[in-house]
This record gives structure tokens, sequence and C-alpha cells, in this order.
């Protein structure tokens, strides 16, 4: 079983390593395409709500421009072709930004003006308790557990 050092899971897929079941990037976009229209809105449904702890995310490792993370998020999924729009995108920098998780400064980029957004400390401490509040063991029966552990094949690893 293949267990990453930031993370409490262990990724086991009906017994096999993570290596075992890996697929490159086309077979995966082939694997998507076998889904049915309903079950990709599912899935792009599932994103978007976390799209906030995404972009926290992304900016945690690096501080980037909204344009920049547009693409990010674009290039990194197979379930849709389109380009997250500005529309979905800068609301979310603004409310992130509004509650201190983030900071946002202007700077040119060539003769534009554009807003690089980097992460606060309260904006780590945040990601920092997200985290660990999915490393902890739930109760027996605990429903989001055992979402977790079936749909995603993430076990928690016992301490």
């Amino acid at each position: 079983m293949k267990q990453d050092s930031n993370s409490h899971y262990d990724v086991n897929l009906e017994n096999k390593s993570f290596d075992d079941n890996e697929i490159d990037n086309e077979e995966f976009k082939e694997e998507i395409k076998k889904l049915n229209n309903h079950e990709r809105k599912m899935i792009k449904e599932l994103m978007r709500g976390f799209g906030r702890i995404i972009i926290l995310w992304i900016i945690s490792k690096n501080r980037k421009h909204g344009y920049e993370i547009m693409t990010k998020l674009h290039e990194s999924t197979s379930f849709d072709h389109k380009m997250p729009s500005a529309s979905m995108i800068y609301p979310l920098l603004h409310a992130l930004e509004r509650k201190g998780l983030i900071n946002g400064t202007w700077e040119y980029h060539g003769k534009r003006k554009v807003k690089y957004y980097e992460i606060t400390s309260e904006g780590k401490e945040s990601l920092e308790r997200i985290k660990g509040l999915f490393s902890k063991r739930q109760p027996p029966g605990d429903l989001y557990q055992e979402f977790m552990e079936d749909m995603f094949s993430l076990k928690k690893i016992k301490n």
C-alpha cells in the first residue's frame, strides 16, 4: 500500500497497491467517456463543492493569479474540456480574501495589472485544521468516513 507522508490515509484498491491500479491520463480520459452524462455531472458537482479548499490549497503551494488558477484546474481535469469560468473562480477568490485566508496584491505582468494571491497565516492554519479533521478517526458508523473509504478507497491508518 502506498502512503503519502503528509496523509493519514492508506490508498487501497481491493487489496492492490495504488501503483498497480494507476492508469495514464489517456486511459483515464477513456474511462471518463464511459460514464453517462448524469454520472459526469455528479462528479463535477462534487469537485465544485471542494472549490474553495482546492483553490486555497493551490495558492498554498505557490502564489498565483486568477487566470493561472483557472488554467491549472482546467489542465488537471479530464471531466470537462472547457476552462473554469472567471464567474466561478473570482467569487471564490474574493470570498477567501474577505475571510482573510488569502491576500491579493496588484502587480504589473507585462503591460497588464494582475492580482496575485498568496496564502495568509490564517489560510495555512485553516488548511492544517481541515487536514487534521480528516486525519482523525471517526466513531464507528460515521457516514462520511464510510463514504470516503468506499468511494475513494481511502482507509484511515490506525494511530
